[in-house]
C-alpha cells in the first residue's frame, strides 16, 4: 500500500516486492500485508533488505531504505560520496564512497558536488504535516458534531416541554 495515496498493488509474488524495494519503488512508509487485513511497513520486513539510512543533511535522514535506493539517490544528484549512510543491522556509519560498488567510475570531483535537497524528503515532510493537521481538524469535527447532539437534545427537551 502507497502511503502517498493509499493505492494497493497486489496480489503478487514477494519477489516481485523485493525487486520494487531494491529498485527505490518502495517508500519507508509505504506498507506490506499478506492478507489485506494486517499492515506492517515495509522496513519492517528483513527479507526487504530495507536497512539503510541516508543521511540527505545535518539532522534529516530518509529511510530505512535499500542499497538500492541508496544508488539511485546517488545517480539523481540527490546525495554524494561524501553523504553517511548508517547500515541499522549492525549500526556502522560510511560515507557513500567507501561503500563497495556504490559510487559510479565519476572523476572524483563530480562525486565531491553539493547534495541538492530532496523533493522527496520536502513532499515527506508535507505529508507529516497534513497529516497531523488532518488528525487536529477530525478531533475539532467529532467535538463540534458532539455539542451539536447535546444542543438538538437540548432543543428536543425544550421543545417537549414547550409542547405539555
Amino acid at each position: 500500500m502507497k502511503n502517498e495515496d493509499g493505492s494497493v498493488f497486489g496480489p503478487l509474488p514477494f519477489e516481485q516486492l523485493r525487486q520494487w524495494a531494491s529498485d527505490a519503488q518502495v517508500s519507508p512508509l509505504d506498507k506490506v500485508s499478506s492478507d489485506e487485513k494486517t499492515w506492517l511497513k515495509a522496513p519492517m520486513l528483513p527479507e526487504l533488505q530495507m536497512d539503510y539510512l541516508v543521511e540527505v543533511s545535518p539532522d534529516q535522514f530518509y529511510g530505512p531504505t535499500t542499497i538500492g535506493a541508496v544508488r539511485e539517490f546517488l545517480l539523481a544528484g540527490e546525495i554524494n560520496g561524501e553523504t553517511t549512510v548508517t547500515n541499522c543491522r549492525d549500526g556502522s556509519c560510511d560515507l557513500v564512497r567507501d561503500i563497495p560498488g556504490l559510487l559510479p567510475e565519476t572523476p572524483e570531483a563530480e562525486i565531491l558536488q553539493p547534495v541538492r535537497t530532496s523533493i522527496r524528503i520536502n513532499l515527506q515532510q508535507r505529508i507529516r504535516d497534513l497529516e497531523e493537521a488532518l488528525m487536529v481538524e477530525r478531533r475539532a469535527r467529532e467535538q463540534a458534531e458532539h455539542r451539536v447532539e447535546r444542543l438538538e437534545s437540548k432543543l428536543d427537551e425544550i421543545t417537549r416541554a414547550a409542547s405539555l
